[in-house]
């Protein structure tokens, strides 16, 4: 009853102003606030209320079904904040996918608060808690528009727990001022609160945000006016020292390390309040999980996500630049190298890094990077140094012009390496406007990119434009690039060279004021893609369908006819069969389509596929993930891919499976165990990768990692062969505040 009467007195304590005002008071307290999701404190009675929260899904016009109250305080260590979440008086489930730090979906109930401490909204920090007291902490860039606008890859130390209450759920963090970035001096911050309901299927915010933009963009935040100016931190530094020790064996090869133990630190540095040094020294990533394996039925490199946390911070000044196919900086390269020999993606140690990051002042952010990989006399390569300066300078409301540099360079002498098939340096310069508007409707991007070898190639240069219009009803995607041929960023990552390309997508949307479907439209794009030697390469059009439902789930289809223009072999089975000859060209017609079934289920799924006519024969494709979710222990999952590719002779005709069960259990917030383990048929191999987890400090981890690979195939019977390669690493991370 206590808690009760402490939680209506704080609706009507404090100035409520937040439903009719654009600003929240943030004031200062010296009582002790325990953060235990009990808010019983009679500080928090003196902090200013934000309530009123408005839908942003599924529609913006209506307030939240669930209603949230959020205050907020702070002392001269930590700012804190409360939520309180009200729900029907019926006892239910909150939904989450497991105890795991870090998780994400709009169907996972949660509250966040959104941080943006510049007032460019551009730039944001976010943490969040769900019902079960399991936190996240975000970095939001971009103004939270586009593809890596939101990234849960950043770690720091702050504290928070939740309490759930017939009817309602609370939560309470404390954030050290240690842990942000700000100008010493402000009077204002900008700030949003916002839920994620999964009961009513519904997310709303105290800002409102507009339907069918992310609940985190920064283009609408609120004030948050501090009673007084804000004060220095103090001295900001940070070590997390690791000790690990590696097994391995490459049973192909007859070669293992039986003991490899390493030792290395990081060391982060708040320079000023809005600037950060990062070193790492003999960093190890033997913790990262796997990638996730894929068909390759491509003629072009695969793109796989960079997930090693070091180059995953503020990650926005480094790899934001160019677009998804075309991009000057590419940290994968770092600390990978190819056996010349071979052609094999080997790891190259990197003994030394350092990342500077962060803000000049107000409308100037800076990035640089410096690497240093290890020569690798087995391979012939020398020490390289992979170096980066970006710039970005704030324009008009919500724009910015980048510049960057990027540098990759061997000091050694050209005698002691293979100057013939490696380069002494690599550079490449570049020049972008992006352009973000005050409301958000209009987003794009303008590059300038060049390219510079040791031996002076034709063309070596980039350039581009796109431009995005979005409202709740309309979307348009217009997107152009020229790519030279000699166009060569070594640390980048260059989907194809030497074409030009354009494709535009236009999009309307219904919103039905009733029924299951929240909102359905028609649409239709093209994509050309072509050069001056051959013409068209590449080109296909589309009629798509696609609908979002009240409940979360969604469905999508299309209808393409598509033409590509084969200039080199290629085999289309993708199993080393016959190739089809270069200089031939073929037309198709493809159906595509997608299904995700309401995620808020304890069983869900989600559905793909891509078939129809394929090169001079057909295809049968059917793809996706099924799982389980323990409530809230965890869930089993199972990824698969089914291809069927049938050709006429002497041409291959095959079927190619690709299966990948998942195991995710947490057994508390702080020990977790997962299991991937991932038969591929195009490459007769079994993965087997199992993780133990332990976070015994606050960003503190013991890792125990095991890795095995199996040759495996599926003719005549599902069949496990000799083991290829085989490792068992442990690591243990401390973090420590100087």
């Amino acid at each position: 009853m206590r808690i009760q009467l402490v939680l209506a007195f704080l609706l009507i304590s404090g100035t409520a102003t937040s439903i009719f005002s654009q600003s929240i008071e943030i004031r200062q307290v010296s009582d002790q606030i325990k953060i235990d999701g009990i808010p019983d404190e009679m500080a928090w009675n003196k902090a200013d209320s934000a309530y009123g929260f408005t839908q942003n899904f599924p529609t913006d016009s209506l307030m939240a079904t669930g209603q949230t109250v959020a205050k907020i305080l702070y002392d001269e260590e930590s700012i804190y904040v409360l939520g309180i979440m009200y729900n029907k008086p019926d006892p239910r489930q909150y939904v989450t996918p497991s105890l795991r730090r870090d998780f994400r979906g709009a169907a996972n109930d949660s509250f966040s608060v959104i941080f943006d401490t510049f007032s460019d909204k551009t730039n944001g920090v976010l943490f969040g808690v769900n019902p079960f007291g399991v936190m996240r902490e975000a970095i939001i860039a971009n103004g939270g528009s586009g593809n890596g606008s939101f990234s849960l890859d950043w770690d720091n130390k702050w504290y928070a727990e939740a309490k759930q209450y017939e009817g309602y759920w609370v939560v309470e963090m404390a954030i050290p001022f240690k842990t942000l970035r700000y100008a010493e001096g402000a009077d204002s911050w900008l700030v949003n609160f916002y839920r994620v309901d999964s009961e009513y299927a519904e997310r709303s915010a105290w800002a409102p945000v507009r339907l069918g933009f992310p609940i985190f963009n920064l283009a609408n935040n609120r004030k948050l006016v501090w009673d007084e100016p804000t004060n220095k931190p103090g001295t900001n530094i940070s070590v997390i020292p690791y000790l690990a020790s590696n097994t391995d064996r490459d049973f192909e090869e007859g070669t293992g390390d039986d003991f490899d133990p390493s030792v290395g630190f990081d060391l982060k540095y708040a320079v000023t309040a809005g600037l950060n040094l990062d070193v790492t020294v003999n960093p190890d990533f033997s913790q990262v999980e796997v990638d996730q394996q894929v068909t390759n039925l491509d003629r072009f490199e695969i793109f796989f996500p960079e997930r090693r946390q070091f180059f995953l911070e503020n990650a926005d000044l480094f790899s934001g630049f160019g677009n998804r196919g075309t991009r000057p900086f590419f940290s994968r390269r770092i600390g990978i190298a190819i056996d010349t020999t071979t052609g094999q993606n080997i790891q190259n140690r990197i003994p030394v890094g350092t990342r500077l990051s962060g803000k000049i002042n107000n409308d100037l952010r800076v990035g640089v990077l410096s690497m240093q990989a290890a020569r690798d006399e087995s391979i012939g390569l020398p020490s390289y140094n992979y170096s980066m300066l970006s710039l970005q300078q704030k324009v008009f409301n919500r724009s910015n012009v980048n510049m960057f540099v990027v540098n990759k360079q061997t000091f050694e002498a050209e005698e002691e390496y293979a100057s013939n098939t490696l380069s002494r340096y690599n550079r490449t310069l570049g020049l972008e406007y992006v352009l973000a508007s005050a409301n958000n409707v209009w987003n794009g991007r303008f590059f300038y990119h060049r390219s510079f070898d040791v031996v002076r190639q034709d063309k070596p240069f980039a350039g581009g434009a796109s431009v995005s219009y979005n409202t709740p009803e309309w979307s348009v995607d217009v997107f152009s690039q020229l790519v030279g041929e000699g166009y060569n960023p070594e640390v980048g990552f260059v989907r194809r060279n030497d074409i030009r390309q354009l494709a535009t997508t236009v999009q309307y949307r219904w919103f039905p004021t009733g029924g299951k479907i929240q909102r359905h439209g028609p649409g239709f794009d093209f994509d050309m893609v072509g050069n001056d030697e051959f013409g068209f390469l590449d080109w296909d059009y589309n009629i798509l369908y696609n609908i979002d439902f009240r409940n979360t789930a969604t469905f999508s289809m299309r209808l393409r006819r598509q033409y590509t223009f084969l200039f080199n072999s290629f085999d289309p089975s993708g199993s080393g069969g016959v190739e089809l000859a270069a200089d031939t060209d073929y037309t198709n017609f493809q159906f595509i389509a997608s299904y995700q079934s309401d995620q808020r289920k304890k069983f869900f799924y989600n559905l793909r596929t891509r078939s129809g006519q394929y090169f001079n024969g057909d295809r049968l494709n059917l793809q996706g993930s099924i799982g389980y979710r323990y409530q809230p222990l965890g869930f089993t999952s199972i990824d698969f891919a089914f291809n069927r590719i049938i050709l006429p002779e002497p041409y291959t005709t095959t079927t190619l499976y690709l299966i990948g069960p998942r195991f995710d259990f947490t057994f508390t917030k702080k020990i977790f165990w997962t299991t991937f383990v991932q038969y591929n048929s195009q490459i007769d191999n079994l993965n087997i990768n199992t993780r133990f987890q332990w976070r015994f400090k606050p960003v503190s981890d013991i890792f125990l990692v095991y890795t095995d690979n199996y040759f495996a195939t599926h003719e005549g019977g599902f069949n496990i062969g000799q083991p290829r390669t085989r490792a068992l690493t442990f690591k243990i991370t401390y973090w420590l505040n100087l």
